[in-house]
């Protein structure tokens, strides 16, 4: 027999729910991500804590998952490669399908997500919504300047005269003229 140590810590067994339709189980607790979710420059860390507020409800076709999760995503700006640090809060509702329901026989199998026995998934669920949560150009906050193009420092470091001087190639023929010696030569 399978015992909650053996499983995964986003997978719940739904037996004393029964199948008789209303029947709720409430989940409170906090886990460790079992894997980093998002990308290499933002994303939840592995093992960063995901706290589940979960209602688990039996339906005519299976069980249905409606809560809430939230998470701290980490990485740095996209402008200025600062730090940044974002507490992520998802809903979370996904139906699980009982083995042999209708639904089951009327859907493909990456339709809809489906209950094993009687336990239940909900890695993919909060998987999905934590990463579909997550802002495509995380930024230290909405203002950032970045860096400057030239010598790379962010903008915030810089004084606010800071500049380079650029000569457009075009006008560097031009540009030793004028900085040709009184023989000649240039400089």
């Amino acid at each position: 027999m399978t015992t909650a140590h053996d499983r995964a810590p986003l997978v719940f067994d739904t037996t004393e729910l029964g199948r008789t339709s209303g029947t709720t189980m409430h989940v409170a607790r906090e886990i460790a991500a079992p894997e980093a979710y998002g990308v290499a420059v933002y994303g939840v860390p592995s093992s960063a804590p995901i706290d589940l507020d979960v209602r688990f409800t039996a339906v005519s076709e299976g069980v249905l998952a409606d809560g809430e999760v939230e998470a701290v995503a980490e990485g740095e700006c996209a402008r200025c490669l600062a730090p940044v640090r974002d507490t992520l809060r998802v809903h979370v509702q996904e139906l699980y399908a009982y083995e042999g329901s209708v639904t089951d026989a009327t859907t493909d199998a990456d339709e809809i997500l489906r209950l094993d026995g009687d336990l239940l998934d909900l890695e993919p669920a909060v998987r999905d919504a934590l990463v579909l949560a997550m802002p495509v150009t995380p930024l230290c906050r909405p203002d950032c300047p970045g860096l400057c193009a030239e010598c790379g420092v962010p903008w915030d470091d810089l004084p606010d005269d800071h500049g380079h001087e650029t000569v457009d190639p075009r006008w560097a023929g031009l540009e030793k003229l004028r900085l040709a010696d009184t023989d000649g030569e240039p400089k």
